[in-house]
């Protein structure tokens, strides 16, 4: 219990800010409807009690189920074993990944039901597999991480030219979207598991982290793709701005129950049904152990639940009404600063950075500090929604204009950051875009949007999440040679590889 209160706490701390500014705005410059706004306040609770009940169903269920798949896949030695465990893994967790369905959903609204959300689902999730395979792969054959990236950008931009600008911000928000609340607690633990059987520490240490960079490259191949190849190069529909209709508070909730459980019990099947399988074939773990971990992926079923069911019902509304007000203020510095502290705060209550941020530490024995990480993180994605902003008042700036110099510049950095650093900020790109940027920040940047003429709420809204994903590149990797060069100054070899 005591773990579970200090989760409590941590999140707290991470969810009072957000709540705060919400608030400034309220009684400043964007006043909200009452109803909202007890709505916002209810949806703040439910996400503090339902995101530390899922960090704390992580820490005894998902992780322990990836980290034991991880070793036991390692220990084969096989490639062949690698290759089918990671297509297996890879296409089963990124199909059932809430945050998949969300995008895939809206990317059915704006082609007119021209490619389905059901074809979206499966295209991405196969994209994810064939890449975990490569991820895995990668791993138990210790090649670079760096060099694996570049080929994989550099296909990325050969595919760019060939996709039309609607589906290139597309392809990088499904990389955002299959790196979700659920999936990047299981791929990190699976990595982990898998670096952990090697008798080098350093290449152990290094091989933890850069597995959910390489997959989530898959979801931006197989959308690219598949756009190329149904030569859809035109959206027909469009995204309107709607005023929240005054309703019970109560009842906008209890709406949301149903389906987010639906879709978390969806998410969580897969892992479920595989861990019961390895299970009776190969883990033989004891009642006691498998018990906990049953009770683990409740735990995590009923924290997710809740801490959607606040955000969809609590958040995302709240966030296009005040992305809507401050757009039409005369001074759109206004958006522009706002956009950056909200960018700022915000991704602090993302559930997968928590795993992601908690790892590092751990798997650096406390070496690179969680705090720190969490800051640069807060930095990038602060500046990725402000840039974001500052498209959507300057129309003639395009998305690549942003992303292909933002990843340029990431993968030359990848060349002389600390092979540790690069794993890490890879895989916050992905990590970054959750729940909470896919909501409240993509409602904010949808109401700015409908509020300025000459801007698209259907480009600008879906590249915003491909923003988020890219900043932490750079903000890491910054932070990586920072540790490099104090390790120098003190004598320490630990970073300097």
């Amino acid at each position: 219990m005591n773990v579970l209160f200090s989760r409590v706490k941590e999140v707290m701390y991470s969810v009072l800010p957000i709540t705060v500014i919400v608030l400034i705005l309220h009684f400043t410059i964007a006043p909200l409807d009452t109803s909202m706004l007890l709505g916002f306040l209810a949806g703040a609770l439910l996400i503090i009690i339902g995101l530390s009940i899922f960090l704390f169903g992580v820490d005894i269920g998902i992780s322990p189920v990836g980290n034991i798949m991880g070793s036991s896949i390692a220990k084969t030695n096989k490639l062949l074993v690698v290759i089918f465990s990671g297509l297996l893994l890879g296409f089963f967790i990124s199909i059932a990944e809430p945050d998949l369905h969300i995008l895939a959903g809206q990317v059915d609204l704006v082609t007119s039901g021209l490619i389905s959300k059901t074809s979206i689902v499966i295209i991405v999730s196969i994209g994810i597999a064939a890449m975990l395979s490569l991820g895995l792969t990668r791993i138990v054959y210790n090649i670079p991480l760096n060099r694996i990236l570049l080929i994989l950008y550099s296909v990325i931009l050969v595919l760019s030219f060939f996709t039309s600008p609607e589906f290139l911000a597309i392809s990088f928000d499904a990389s955002g979207a299959t790196t979700g609340a659920l999936t990047v607690p299981f791929i990190l633990a699976l990595a982990v598991g898998v670096s952990a059987m090697k008798k080098d520490s350093k290449a152990s240490e290094k091989d933890s982290f850069g597995l959910v960079a390489i997959a989530s490259t898959g979801a931006i191949i197989a959308v690219m793709i598949m756009s190329i190849i149904s030569k859809s190069d035109t959206i027909t529909a469009s995204l309107e701005y709607h005023e929240a209709a005054p309703a019970s508070i109560m009842s906008n909730f209890i709406q949301q129950i149903p389906k987010v459980s639906y879709e978390v019990l969806l998410a969580l099947f897969p892992i479920l049904l595989i861990f019961i399988i390895f299970q009776r074939a190969v883990f033989k773990l004891s009642r006691n152990a498998f018990r906990k971990i049953l009770f683990g992926i409740l735990f995590t079923f009923i924290g997710l639940v809740l801490f959607l069911v606040g955000v969809n019902a609590g958040f995302m509304d709240v966030g296009v009404v005040i992305g809507h007000s401050v757009a039409s203020l005369d001074n759109k510095a206004y958006l522009i600063i706002i956009g950056f502290v909200l960018g700022f705060v915000t991704i602090l209550a993302e559930p997968a950075v928590y795993v992601l941020t908690h790892q590092i530490e751990d798997v650096t024995s406390g070496y690179v500090k969680r705090s720190i990480v969490m800051l640069s993180l807060s930095i990038g994605v602060g500046f990725a929604v402000a840039l974001s902003m500052i498209r959507i008042v300057v129309p003639g700036i395009q998305l690549w204009h942003y992303l292909l110099p933002g990843y340029i510049i990431s993968l030359a950095m990848a060349y002389i950051v600390p092979s540790l650093f690069v794993g890490i900020a890879f895989d916050s790109g992905g990590v970054a875009s959750g729940p909470m940027t896919a909501t409240f920040i993509l409602a904010f940047a949808q109401g700015a949007a409908e509020a300025i003429e000459g801007a698209n709420v259907m480009v600008d809204g879906f590249g915003m999440i491909a923003m988020v994903a890219l900043t932490p590149l750079i903000a890491l990797q910054i932070l990586g040679l920072i540790f490099k060069v104090k390790s120098k100054k003190g004598g320490i070899e630990r970073v300097n590889d």
